[in-house]
């Protein structure tokens, strides 16, 4: 089984104090930032020992995203740089999403532009959020032209919450699990699939009709939520089109994280086999596990083809 995975991250030794400038996440163990910082052997041998045969590399978040703009833009571009070594040096094994600096909205769309037709990347990440400016807002209409306009996906990872948000909701708890609930436990989640329905119900994708977006997580709780949303977005939208229906048009995900079947199963009800990929969020992830549970799910084997690495290579052009 050919195996591609989507959502595998790095951060250049170098590097790692500027993409995590004041809070690294609760589980950044020594072993964990080792994982991170290394692009060679090691890594090439936790893909072998799984049976992953490509990583498609991008930038553990907030990447560029979480220092100002005179900071962001020269980050961006060392990120990428090294991103590009990496894939040069290994060219079988890794291709990279292009992190950018979203505080500069004008130079993020000349960093997608050069990560893409200059490096070669094969699509771009965002990390949620900006300072709690999302997507939909106009000053990065641009942005998603040029991404449309490049022809390559977004890839709409998670990112840690506005301070606001931080402290209101977890503030009152012990650091550990408030950490947890903020962001992988609970809150990445429901913030991404946030993300994706601000983006359905203002109208993007229906600006930008050539746009697709993937998501993480088997869908950052979208496949089981997805219809109630769209019920009640109808409701408050009469005669727009369904949310739904956009939604599906526009949205891809990946198993990244999850490694059981009843997710996988609403997902595949939902959006469909042609519609899920596969990734092991590594190092955050076991990639064995993923492929274990891909290589023993009950689906058919061209499902499983399909979300190995068919999909993969038909979204990113591989």
């Amino acid at each position: 089984m050919t195996v591609i995975a989507l959502e595998e991250h790095f951060i250049p030794a170098d590097l790692i104090d500027q993409v995590w400038p004041s809070r690294p996440p609760v589980t950044a163990s020594g072993t964990l930032v080792e994982n991170l910082m290394d692009l060679g052997d090691h890594r090439l041998r936790v893909m072998d020992a799984a049976g992953v045969d490509i990583q498609v590399l991008s930038v553990a978040a907030p990447a560029a995203q979480d220092v100002p703009a005179e900071v962001a833009v020269p980050l961006a571009r060392q990120l990428n740089d090294r991103a590009a070594a990496a894939v040069a040096a290994h060219p079988d094994r890794f291709r990279a999403l292009a992190s950018l600096p979203t505080p500069d909205p004008a130079a993020a769309v000349a960093e997608a532009r050069r990560a893409v037709t200059e490096l070669g990347f094969v699509g771009v990440i965002v990390n949620g959020h900006t300072g709690g400016r999302f997507l939909d807002t106009p000053e990065y209409q641009p942005l998603l032209s040029a991404i449309e306009e490049l022809g390559v996906p977004l890839y709409l990872h998670p990112t840690y919450p506005p301070a606001a948000v931080r402290q209101a909701y977890f503030g009152d708890l012990e650091p550990a699990i408030g950490g947890a609930l903020a962001s992988a436990a609970w809150g990445w989640h429901a913030e991404t699939g946030l993300h994706v329905l601000r983006l359905a119900a203002t109208g993007v994708f229906d600006r930008h009709p050539g746009l697709r977006v993937v998501v993480g997580h088997m869908g950052e709780n979208l496949p089981f939520s997805l219809m109630r949303a769209d019920h009640r977005l109808n409701l408050a939208c009469p005669g727009a089109r369904p949310v739904a229906e956009i939604v599906r048009e526009h949205v891809y995900l990946t198993i990244c994280g999850y490694a059981t079947v009843p997710p996988l199963q609403c997902a595949l009800s939902v959006f469909g086999a042609d519609r899920i990929l596969f990734s092991t969020d590594y190092p955050f992830g076991d990639p064995a596990e993923h492929v274990e549970f891909l290589a023993g799910a009950p689906i058919s084997p061209l499902d499983r083809d399909r979300i190995a690495h068919l999909n993969a290579e038909r979204l990113f052009n591989l």
